[in-house]
């Protein structure tokens, strides 16, 4: 399964945009508030390689058997060829 977390920050309208359009889009996602969670910036950084900007999204897949059960079902392509 595909989790997404997103760095945000309180009156962002970026952040604000990000989270509609993923909430009209039906994904379901962990909002990090910076502002809120101020020790979550650290890793934030670490994990963005160092980007300070909001909203910071990340996707994860999960381990190797998340990767073959998206390949097995004819999506992992289509995730990078979007790009």
């Amino acid at each position: 399964m595909i989790t997404v977390t997103i760095y945000t920050t309180t009156q962002c309208p970026y952040c604000i945009h990000a989270k509609k359009l993923l909430t009209e889009n039906a994904i379901h996602y962990t909002e990090v508030n910076i502002e809120t969670q101020p020790e979550k910036r650290e890793e934030m950084l670490r994990l963005c390689s160092g980007k300070r900007t909001v909203p910071q999204i990340l996707f994860s897949i999960g381990g190797f058997d998340d990767l073959k059960a998206l390949h097995a079902a004819g999506t992992l392509k289509q995730l990078f060829e979007s790009r």
